[in-house]
């Protein structure tokens, strides 16, 4: 029941802080659709500790300014490599392996390669993630340890970790 409740309230304030919409009808039809994902979520039987938000909150309230500020730096070091005259790109492809757990931390930590500018996560296998880069020195895999780490802590439960 708690965990049913958590995923109420993260969809709620979800929906009340993107919608911007608070008139009795829109707010009707909001109840309408949370009952419905309730009862879909109850009836596919992932209403548990993985699927509950609050359980991770403080983890993720940790992980984004950090990746926020790790997309900033790419940025910059791309910026800088469209404005020489010259392409100084080193593309390359490798291989990583991940301490990342379950599903949703795998994800996470691809989902955050790719939003890192000049990086893309080109496929998941398992606990390996390929990753394509544009400069080689930064698509060693010694450079994705902390992200790695920090998405774990992030996003895998405490008894999962390694």
């Amino acid at each position: 029941m708690a965990y049913l409740l958590g995923i109420f309230f993260a969809i709620f304030a979800f929906w009340m802080g993107n919608s911007g919409h608070y008139k009795p009808l829109m707010l009707g039809f909001a109840a309408i659709s949370f009952v419905i994902t309730l009862f879909l979520c109850a009836r596919l039987k992932i209403i548990d500790r993985e699927g509950a938000p609050y359980v991770r909150l403080f983890g993720w309230l940790a992980y984004y300014p950090w990746l926020t500020w790790e997309v900033v730096k790419s940025n910059w070091v791309i910026i800088k490599a469209c404005l020489r005259a010259e392409l100084d790109i080193n593309p390359s492809l490798v291989k990583l392996k991940t301490i990342c757990k379950t599903d949703l931390a795998k994800v996470t930590f691809a989902n955050s390669i790719t939003m890192t500018p000049g990086t893309v996560t080109v496929e998941i296998e398992g606990d390996k993630l390929l990753v394509h880069g544009l400069y080689e020195a930064n698509t060693q895999p010694e450079a994705f340890e902390e992200m790695d780490r920090r998405c774990a802590r992030a996003a895998d439960p405490v008894e999962k970790r390694a």
